[in-house]
């Protein structure tokens, strides 16, 4: 299966070198470089995100440290000669408003790649467009499974996937915190999906059943029910396959309620400081595939350099959002340049699996290679406490 992908991506190549003309001549050695996306002067890139909707931290944050290292990259000279342009445009976590920015993105701007799209449902919605127009889907903002599986030449990411994240979650609490009782309370979403089935699939290897569960549409604000629900099932384990605005109504129902002796467990997806700085997000657990930096925080000269620009430029810390948005930039520059300068959708595909040793400035690695897209090689667990997220523990797994 692996290799047939490759090879209609290979024959898709092909046949562009046909359509713009003689390959072993000076012209058409040139032509060959008119890839979508790519001109003499320009590398175009594009993202459908959410910069105004429930997850706009993270279409924020992201896309704001992506066009600072993109202006880094310009600035020294570009890409092989070239400027890269970053289009962005506006979900609001949308799938209609995702669909129409995906196909302006790819028809009207002719994005060479998508980086950074915020979102599972969202990229779900968008991925069989850009795949048809063989747009590349590079680190998606969601660790649904469906960012790298079924293997696609088109997918890469560098974050950890949501499923992989719960089931190890379970692992851990029952085995080493010693909990019992596991419910679930999710979005009625492809994000949420992920959640509860991971939940099922580790409790059932450990022939043990969800408890309860609760599901929710995203827009939902009243979860005293839901709470309840829960409450009765006496659960001292939730798993929350929520995002910000919804995990914190939902803790802050559970505290009113004085609901006490509970462990409440995220994901990526909920790993921002608007939750530590709620009073209800004390104690609070998340998996992550980074631990987000804070001021006070020793750090090397680089990452102080950057820490301090993208205070001057956007006037706010940064974020993981920020974190993740400046190493995919970091990551297409880096592929970019190993493309070369007759660059083409299949020499970026090329290039980015050639990317097998990379650690960001941060001090995280991802890698990647011809059948391996999902880059992430950690995984962190932080909680809330005293009103900042701190790292526990590394590399856990089930």
């Amino acid at each position: 299966m692996l290799s047939t992908m490759r090879t209609l991506l290979l024959l898709g190549a092909g046949l562009l070198v046909v359509a713009c003309g003689d390959a072993g001549s000076a012209d058409g050695a040139a032509s060959v470089a008119q890839n979508r996306g790519v001109t003499d002067n320009e590398i175009i890139l594009g993202v459908a995100t959410d910069l105004s909707g429930p997850t706009a931290i993270w279409g924020v944050g992201a896309t704001n440290a992506a066009r600072m290292r993109f202006d880094q990259a310009n600035a020294a000279g570009g890409v092989h000669g070239r400027q890269i342009r970053y289009v962005v445009e506006d979900t609001s976590y949308q799938i209609p408003r995702a669909i129409s920015a995906a196909n302006k993105l790819i028809n009207r701007d002719n994005i060479l790649a998508m980086v950074l799209a915020v979102g599972t449902p969202i990229n779900n919605a968008v991925m069989p467009i850009q795949f048809e127009a063989n747009v590349p889907n590079l680190f998606p903002i969601s660790g649904g499974r469906q960012m790298v599986e079924p293997f696609h030449p088109l997918k890469f990411t560098q974050r950890g996937i949501y499923y992989d994240e719960v089931r190890a979650s379970v692992k851990y609490f029952f085995e080493v915190k010693g909990k019992h009782t596991a419910c679930v309370i999710y979005q009625d979403t492809d994000y949420g999906a992920e959640i509860l089935a991971g939940a099922e699939d580790q409790l059932a290897e450990m022939g043990k059943t969800l408890a309860a569960v609760s599901s929710h549409k995203p827009t939902d604000t009243e979860f005293t029910a839901a709470i309840l629900r829960l409450k009765k099932a006496d659960c001292d384990l939730v798993l929350m396959g929520t995002v910000h605005r919804d995990t914190i109504l939902v803790l802050d129902t559970a505290r009113k309620m004085g609901w006490q002796g509970v462990d409440w467990v995220g994901n990526n997806a909920v790993y921002a400081q608007v939750i530590a700085d709620q009073e209800s997000g004390q104690g609070f657990y998340s998996f992550v595939h980074m631990a987000r930096l804070y001021a006070d925080d020793e750090m090397s000269d680089e990452v102080r350099a950057w820490w301090d620009e993208y205070i001057e430029r956007y006037d706010e810390e940064p974020g993981l959002a920020a974190m993740e948005g400046y190493r995919a930039a970091d990551l297409t520059v880096e592929a970019l340049r190993r493309a070369g300068r007759d660059l083409t959708t299949l020499g970026l595909v090329q290039a980015m699996e050639s990317i097998t040793d990379y650690t960001d400035i941060f001090g995280y690695s991802v890698s990647f290679g011809p059948d391996k897209h999902s880059g992430a090689t950690e995984s962190v667990l932080s909680q809330v406490r005293d009103g900042r997220w701190v790292k526990l523990e590394e590399a856990i797994s089930y």
